[in-house]
């Protein structure tokens, strides 16, 4: 009966590792939400959402996006001259960010409308270079299978994160906490990552001639991916900016926690299918479409089947559960979560193939769609916040128009593995 019970592909018991190390690592936060919510307030959260934001807008952008060309080589030399290129980019950009932030503190203060984000915005251009150093790590780890290590990195993390937020808030250090708490997280899983590559010994085939050569040959993910990855961050991770520019810090508090709390759980099978699916989908392009074709829909069946039934009841009993869990002053972000439900759905749904545009070399196409998705975005909740004078009206609006990007999108996708588009 154990046996039976066993996964029985490569694909599946991947995807299971993974999963664990995911679960794990989510149910840290997730655990210690209740305590957070008590000892931090809602605008400590939206200062916290807002550094978040920026950095991971930076952070995802660091390398020049050639992280995502690990994965792609045949031989480990040319992968690790890539990492090393990714490096280079990173720390350019990184130096670039601190210098900006000294010189134009005041500026960015002002155009967010919140003088407390100031001192922390000297901390981004840190907190960027080692997500950037994630990132590559993370891609060099999944292009040799670590996925037991991937699991652990993420573990400790959350570990790591949950132990200096908890522990500064009782000190009623205010953002600080939550902030301090994400920065000493990130170096602990990029400590983990690094000695798995050097244990590859791998780094005496950098070469910087071969780092020029393969800067050109995969000049797309630079020259498209990395536009295109900072609008579909904003659409994401970035929401907290555009709406501090329409609302208030609170409300970006609310919303950056009620958007946590559902993304959190999805998170243990998203985030696994998308490291896996990268792999096997690259592999499964190079011998047969079809095939590809078919592995996609069956994942994003099962992910419909999963998520579309949790939406429902989490979109029903939201505020009670907000109040029971994690007090009276949380039900407003329990109230948000129906608000922007539908487009959670579409965009879960589409992410954990959202590599499949860079498998099919389809840059600019993704690029073209994110920039649309961004400025609809910024024209909704502009009209939202003029017509309704509501938050929750304008994020409906928002989610509505967000989850008709990516219908279209995915029907695209899906029709050019038919056979269909060229």
């Amino acid at each position: 009966m154990i046996n039976k019970l066993k996964p029985k592909s490569d694909f599946s018991k991947n995807v299971l590792t993974l999963m664990t190390g995911t679960t794990i690592a989510q149910a840290i936060p997730i655990a210690i939400s209740p305590i957070l919510t008590r000892i931090y307030t809602p605008e400590d959260f939206g200062i916290f959402a807002l550094y978040v934001a920026m950095t991971s807008i930076f952070g995802s952008i660091a390398n020049g996006r050639y992280e995502v060309a690990i994965m792609l080589p045949r031989k480990d030399e040319d992968a690790i001259n890539i990492l090393a290129l990714g490096l280079i980019i990173n720390i350019i950009l990184s130096i670039f960010l601190f210098l900006a932030v000294f010189l134009f503190n005041d500026y960015i203060v002002e155009l967010l409308n919140n003088k407390d984000i100031s001192k922390w915005l000297y901390l981004i251009p840190f907190s960027v270079f080692l997500m950037g150093c994630f990132n590559l790590l993370s891609y060099f780890n999944n292009r040799k299978k670590l996925y037991k290590d991937l699991a652990q990195a993420n573990i400790y993390k959350s570990i790591g994160m949950a132990v200096v937020q908890l522990c500064l808030g009782i000190l009623k250090v205010g953002v600080f906490g939550l902030i301090s708490g994400q920065f000493i997280s990130q170096i602990i899983s990029n400590t983990k990552l690094f000695f798995n590559i050097k244990k590859l010994d791998l780094f005496v085939s950098i070469r910087s001639k071969k780092i020029i050569i393969l800067a050109k040959k995969y000049k797309n993910f630079f020259k498209f991916d990395v536009i295109s990855t900072i609008f579909n961050t904003i659409s994401n991770i970035g929401m907290p900016l555009v709406i501090t520019i329409f609302f208030n810090v609170t409300t970006v508090g609310y919303y950056f926690f009620a958007n946590k709390m559902v993304r959190l759980p999805l998170s243990f099978i998203l985030g696994s299918l998308s490291q896996v699916y990268y792999q096997e989908a690259s592999s499964l392009y190079r011998k047969d479409t079809k095939q590809l074709l078919s592995f996609t829909l069956n994942i994003q069946k099962k992910i419909l089947i999963f998520i579309l039934p949790t939406l429902v009841v989490v979109s029903i009993i939201g505020p009670f559960l907000f109040e029971f869990i994690f007090g009276s002053k949380w039900i407003v972000a329990g109230e948000y979560i129906k608000y922007f439900a539908i487009y959670v759905l579409f965009n879960s749904l589409y992410s954990p193939i959202s590599t499949l545009g860079d498998i099919l070399m389809k840059q600019k196409l993704v690029l073209y769609f994110n920039i649309s998705l961004v400025l609809n975005i910024i024209f909704c909740m502009y009209i939202g916040n003029n017509i309704f004078d509501s938050f929750k009206y304008t994020l409906l609006l928002v989610s509505i128009n967000g989850a008709l990007h990516f219908i279209l999108l995915n029907i695209y996708m899906l029709n050019y593995l038919k056979g269909y588009l060229k």
